[in-house]
């Protein structure tokens, strides 16, 4: 029966010695957010709780921004969370858990608004676009000038009053940051009708931006 080499005695022990290590390590702590998720995923009310007072402003800000309508976004709130309920087990963290719940939200409103019969995108009058639209181009950023110079109160009342379809797309596009391939996933119609209502939506946002100005020069 051979002998093992000194060399050799040394490497197995060693080996040993780092496999025992790495199994007596304490694994890394959850944060205290991860935690609280776990809990809620293992049917913790408490810890549902606290996720719904953590994401209740940003759920209700994003369905009012889709919906323009008060009664209807506090709604849909209460129905995402109630998704959330229904699905948070199947969470997996293959990304944030705000963006996860960001687009169950979104996916929340849209649901609604089929089952309202809303006609949410125009093919005639997105492919036919108005003469005082002016010339067509193709937008891929958000519009520089309706951000950054605008009093945020009077923007977010103008884009409220934005038709249905127009309002979903630049809030999906000009807000959220989605690009037109996900809208166009997301509502069922073409890369270019996205474009098209994204147009007519800053077209009819600078008009409505541009009264209130007009009459504060005039004073």
């Amino acid at each position: 029966m051979g002998t093992e080499s000194p060399e050799t005695a040394a490497s197995e022990k060693e080996s040993v010695s780092n496999s025992a290590v790495a199994a007596a390590a304490p694994e890394k702590p959850l944060s205290a957010d991860a935690e609280i998720l776990a809990r809620a995923q293992a049917g913790d009310h408490l810890a549902f709780a606290q996720i719904y007072a953590t994401h209740k402003r940003r759920v209700y800000s994003l369905c009012l921004r889709m919906l323009g309508n008060v009664a209807e976004a506090e709604d849909l709130t209460q129905e995402s969370f109630l998704q959330l309920h229904r699905k948070i087990a199947t969470f997996r963290g293959d990304s944030a858990f705000s963006t996860w719940l960001h687009r169950l939200t979104i996916n929340v409103v849209l649901m609604h608004l089929r089952r309202k019969g809303l006609n949410l995108i125009s093919l005639d009058e997105a492919l036919d676009p108005s003469p005082e639209s002016g010339p067509m181009r193709s937008f891929g950023a958000p519009d520089l000038r309706l951000t950054g110079s605008i009093d945020r109160m009077t923007l977010e009342k103008a884009v409220q009053d934005l038709p249905a379809g127009y309002r979903l797309i630049f809030v999906l596009h000009d807000i959220e940051g989605y690009e037109h391939n996900e809208i166009a996933t997301m509502l069922d119609c073409s890369i270019g009708n996205s474009k098209s209502q994204l147009h007519k939506a800053r077209m009819k946002l600078r008009e409505a931006l541009r009264v209130p100005a007009d009459e504060e020069v005039a004073k």
